[in-house]
């Protein structure tokens, strides 16, 4: 979900050829998420195999990602590590509304209301052990580098396009710029049109609204976060006037007496985040045998687009070494 800071950030659009041999960090569970909530029939029923496994995220992850890297983008997947313990209600919010959609969802198949069941049944996706770990069988199989956090996968990304590993994060969430990513591209496994793609610079937002991040982080603060919960009543434009009019730190230490949460250690969690330093990223050739095995055989998939994805995904990788035998 993240900080909703829709309201006070412009993006910049741009198109897939503004991507083309750039390295993205991909925040693993907000895309996959998509894949889970998106792809489902008609009534909302996930795709599942014949022995009723999910295969939504399946399917999103090899055609969406072999669409991508078709056009010469290069994606590296993060996955989120152990959550921090001020996320837990979050969590616990989330949890209880797939739980109540789920409700409804089955209640709305059993009316035949196919269009209400797939309205709740969109927010009862699930991340669950299968689902990850799958993800990463058929990532490795494509030939597709993931990065484990120790942390937040959106910190890690983050840390990552620093670290020049990346050049920007793929995620929805505007959080990315809190934990200090220089460039974020939205909408880029929800798309194939051109201009559908949304670019963030953090550098060109703190110019714009002439603040530093960590005036960015306690904006976040007063609005809400995965972290904390926020103050009533304060939006990103409020948060914005009130930082503006110097009463930003007022504000601050009033949801401080209010709430529970350590704000400074919520405040820390953006500006010095846990990240894994140790990690290797090296892109390989699809292994078409497995994929046929794991997608065609195990779960269903037409041997033949499967195939075709194969070929694609190859593509990328036969032009970057015939590039790198000129040096």
């Amino acid at each position: 979900m993240g900080v909703k800071f829709k309201d006070i950030i412009e993006t910049e659009k741009i198109n897939f050829k503004d991507l083309d041999s750039r390295i993205i960090a991909i925040d693993a569970f907000n895309i996959i998420y998509q894949f889970l909530s998106g792809i489902r029939q008609q009534n909302g029923q996930p795709l599942m195999d014949s022995d009723g496994n999910v295969t939504s995220h399946l399917s999103g992850l090899l055609y969406r990602n072999s669409s991508i890297i078709d056009k010469g983008i290069k994606l590296v997947y993060v996955f989120d590590g152990e959550s921090s313990i001020h996320k837990q209600k979050t969590i616990l919010k989330r949890r209880e509304i797939r739980n109540e959609s789920e409700k409804k969802w089955k209640a709305a198949l059993d009316s035949g209301d196919d269009e209400e069941a797939r309205k709740y049944a969109i927010r009862s996706s699930k991340m669950t052990p299968y689902i990850i770990e799958s993800s990463k069988k058929l990532l490795n199989l494509m030939g597709i580098p993931y990065v484990q956090a120790s942390g937040e996968g959106e910190a890690q990304a983050s840390y990552m396009v620093q670290k020049g590993d990346a050049w920007a994060v793929g995620s929805q969430d505007y959080d990315c710029l809190l934990f200090g990513a220089d460039k974020i591209v939205r909408n880029l496994t929800l798309t194939s049109k051109i201009g559908d793609l949304e670019l963030l610079k953090l550098k060109d937002v703190l110019n714009k609204l002439d603040l530093t991040r960590e005036d960015l982080v306690n904006i976040a603060l007063l609005v809400g976060t995965d972290f904390n919960e926020g103050k009533k009543g304060i939006g990103a434009k409020t948060g914005l006037k009130l930082l503006k009019d110097n009463k930003i730190d007022k504000a601050i230490e009033e949801l401080n007496n209010e709430s529970d949460e350590d704000l400074d250690e919520i405040k820390n969690i953006f500006l010095n985040p846990d990240v894994n330093t140790d990690y290797k990223i090296k892109w390989k050739n699809p292994n078409e045998d497995g994929l046929v095995e794991f997608l065609s055989n195990q779960h269903g998939f037409s041997k033949e687009r499967v195939v075709n994805a194969s070929r694609k995904l190859k593509k990328l990788n036969n032009s970057q070494k015939s590039l790198e035998a000129w040096f």
